[in-house]
């Protein structure tokens, strides 16, 4: 049984659109990360797809910003990002610890 999550607090359009773009940039980062990965072809793949995601990154904030958002609410963003598991997914970029240390 998957357990219940708590639910997404309440996003702007715009703010819900950075958090979505944003993490799947990370993602595709996790995949180039060059301490992680394991072939070349993955890596490339992730890499070419990176393009589009961080165009959609910028729409994401320059949205928020013609719209008059000049803040980030960073806590509001930050429980939207640990709802959607971004603290896994955003350690997938950081670089693999040594097993030997």
């Amino acid at each position: 049984m998957v357990p219940e999550l708590p639910p997404l607090p309440a996003l702007t359009r715009a703010e819900g659109e950075l958090v979505d773009a944003y993490l799947e940039v990370v993602d595709l980062l996790g995949k180039i990360n060059p301490s992680r990965g394991t072939h070349t072809y993955g890596a490339l793949r992730a890499a070419q797809a990176l393009v589009g995601r961080a165009e959609a990154l910028l729409r994401a904030v320059t949205l928020m910003h013609l719209r008059g958002e000049s803040e980030v609410h960073a806590d509001t963003l930050a429980r939207a990002l640990r709802v959607l598991d971004g603290e896994r997914r955003t350690g997938r970029v950081t670089v693999r610890q040594n097993p030997a240390s």
